[in-house]
């Protein structure tokens, strides 16, 4: 599904409910806000698109009893209107007729009833409060003879509301539609929940999400129903647009749901109360476990195609280093789109080495992507020659000038320039604002280095096993990392080795620890402190940089919003030397140090000629 594309995405809808009638399926479900695309950020705030999700809505139920699709239930998320108080409407600022996230009950040529979310995240990269009104209903359908509760998303994840009066309404099966954002092992995760719900609920749950990518959010589908018991018994794959048909013995109800518990009003509809005749089931299959790099490349590759292709591009370009993150970058457009639609274009200067230029080469002859050689240096050296740069200006002007030459051609030809910096480089500002940090999308904006490593090997590895030539040369994976802007540079003349720097990073980006806590858990003290000023100092940069997808907990911009004009600082060496004379005392933070890197101090352990140094590199 696309945002925005109402009638796209109806299509679709139409498409997939006939899939459900000629395989026998006398329910289906559609995800949470199928109609109009996930997430609607601000769109919900405008009256013109909510309008059309209403009408779109209707038309929908009459074309698919016109088409003959009018006796099976359609189960499909949609933007609608709160109606009344019921829906919690008398929230301040927010009257009746605000956006609601809804469900439509769809049978013979009309919308039957519909369920309204509850719980509305406003957390991470959710801020549903701000666009939704809550709902304080469980709707309950009555559908051949079985009672159907309907809940949507985040009322799965959270204590209490509809999930919790299902089992008081008696329902025979808790279905819930979803539009849950991919991280890393999230499916397992979400698998033990829907186990735990339904057996809280006391009936089958069967668990609906969306696949496919929108902006920065990748959706890995991971559908499955568990029965009673918490047994999951059906799973689709990660990843994979289509269609899981499970037939369901479910029981018939003791009677009929109604009253309020726990201040949740059950509205029970009849839909059909007659009974289906036995039948044959058929097998149902648990699709099995991805690895944890399949999972991620898998997420990567999603993410980057359907931006591609929902966005109307019909190639990308990038800038090919011969280094590992542009390799890896390569072989992810490569899967994506198609090396046709791929171009690489190498960027040799003055200081580039003959493996980098040799690996490129290479890179490109195995993925069969298109490659061109353009050298820097007759570009760069009129500009020395203009302004008199040396060293660090020097080096910056390199990395700018191929970002000039990228975005000319992708002015010329319509290509979708690719950013290939990675999560840890992101972190430390360890990138050329306006140099390799230009393009439109960063498929590695959320890998952190050593995770870069993991993929690169993983591909390799898996191209392998299916007979296929590995995309990535060796020498890319093997060699230490190299900006190459200056004679024999790596980047651990700057940075701490990568392994290092990334358990730090998850410590202070993923989990929101302080020095003191880093320091307690065995970082050195002065380490610490030039990590946290590095990551702090280069939040300007993050904020210009390209969307990328979503993999881990904690994604920059989407998860991660800290101000840029900030004058909280941690102070690791204060920290620690509280922590040795007083393992009561809260950890001190040195709000003397000056925001500006032109005026560090003498007591701040990156200098700001170091910090500028170290945030103008480029990998």
């Amino acid at each position: 599904m696309t945002v925005g594309d109402i009638d796209g995405n109806a299509e679709k809808i139409v498409a997939w409910t006939r899939n459900a009638v000629e395989r026998g399926a006398h329910v289906v479900a559609f995800p949470e806000l199928a109609l109009t695309g996930y997430p609607v950020e601000d769109l919900a705030l405008r009256a013109s698109f909510v309008d059309a999700s209403q009408a779109r809505i209707q038309d929908l139920a009459t074309r698919l009893a016109d088409e003959g699709l009018g006796d099976i239930v359609v189960v499909c998320g949609y933007l609608d209107r709160a109606t009344g108080t019921a829906m919690g409407v008398d929230r301040l600022g927010r009257p009746k007729g605000s956006p609601t996230n809804s469900a439509a009950v769809i049978h013979q040529g009309r919308v039957v009833t519909s369920a309204v979310k509850h719980h509305l995240p406003n957390y991470g990269v959710f801020d549903e409060f701000r666009h939704f009104v809550p709902g304080s209903t469980l709707q309950v359908v009555r559908i051949h003879g079985v009672d159907v509760a309907l809940v949507i998303c985040e009322d799965l994840w959270q204590d209490g509301g509809p999930v919790a009066v299902t089992k008081a309404a008696g329902a025979g099966l808790l279905l819930v539609i979803n539009s849950s954002p991919y991280e890393a092992n999230k499916d397992d995760v979400r698998g033990d929940l829907v186990r735990r719900r339904a057996r809280e609920a006391g009936c089958s749950l069967a668990y609906v999400n969306l696949v496919g990518g929108q902006d920065e959010l990748v959706f890995d589908g991971d559908s499955l129903i568990a029965d009673a018991d918490g047994k999951v018994f059906a799973r689709a794959p990660q990843f994979e647009q289509g269609s899981m048909v499970v037939d369901l013995d479910l029981p018939a109800p003791a009677g009929t749901p109604s009253g309020s518990h726990e201040g949740i009003d059950i509205v029970h509809t009849v839909i059909q109360d007659d009974a289906l005749p036995s039948y044959e089931p058929i097998a149902t299959a648990v699709a099995p476990r991805l690895a944890d790099e399949a999972e991620m490349y898998g997420a990567i590759v999603t993410g980057l195609r359907d931006y591609v292709q929902k966005n109307g591009f019909k190639s990308v370009l990038l800038g090919l280093s011969g280094g590992i993150d542009s390799s890896l970058v390569a072989a992810i457009a490569c899967d994506a789109i198609g090396s046709e639609h791929v171009f690489g274009i190498s960027n040799p200067s003055v200081y580039s080495s003959d493996h980098s230029r040799d690996d490129a080469a290479e890179l490109a002859a195995r993925t069969g992507l298109n490659y061109r050689v353009v050298p820097i240096q007759p570009m760069v050296q009129p500009f020395i020659d203009t302004l008199g740069l040396t060293g660090l200006p020097e080096e910056n002007l390199q990395a700018r000038v191929r970002a000039v030459i990228w975005m000319g051609l992708s002015n010329a030809d319509g290509h979708l320039v690719l950013a290939c910096g990675n999560k840890s480089e992101l972190s430390v500002g360890y990138s050329t604002i306006y140099g390799d940090a230009v393009g439109g999308y960063a498929p590695l904006k959320d890998v952190p280095k050593t995770v870069v490593w993991r993929l690169a090997k993983w591909r390799n590895a898996d191209a392998k096993a299916r007979g296929q030539q590995p995309p990535i040369p060796e020498n890319s994976i093997a060699k230490p990392p190299s900006a190459e802007l200056r004679p024999g540079q790596q980047d651990t003349d700057s940075l701490p080795p990568y392994d290092l720097l990334d358990d730090m990073l998850d410590d202070y980006v993923e989990q929101d620890r302080g020095s003191a806590e880093l320091v307690a858990a065995g970082f050195e003290t002065e380490l610490v402190s030039k990590v946290i000023q590095l990551v702090d100092r280069a939040e300007y940069k993050r904020r210009q940089y390209p969307p990328g997808p979503k993999i881990t907990h904690k994604a920059f911009g989407r998860d991660r919003r800290l101000p840029i004009t900030n004058a909280w600082r941690e102070d690791a060496r204060k920290a620690a030397h509280v922590k040795a004379t007083d393992s009561s005392a809260t950890p001190a933070t040195d709000e003397d140090v000056p925001v500006s890197g032109e005026d560090t101090g003498s007591d701040v352990p990156v200098t700001g000629e170091e910090a500028r140094k170290v945030a103008e590199s480029t990998d």
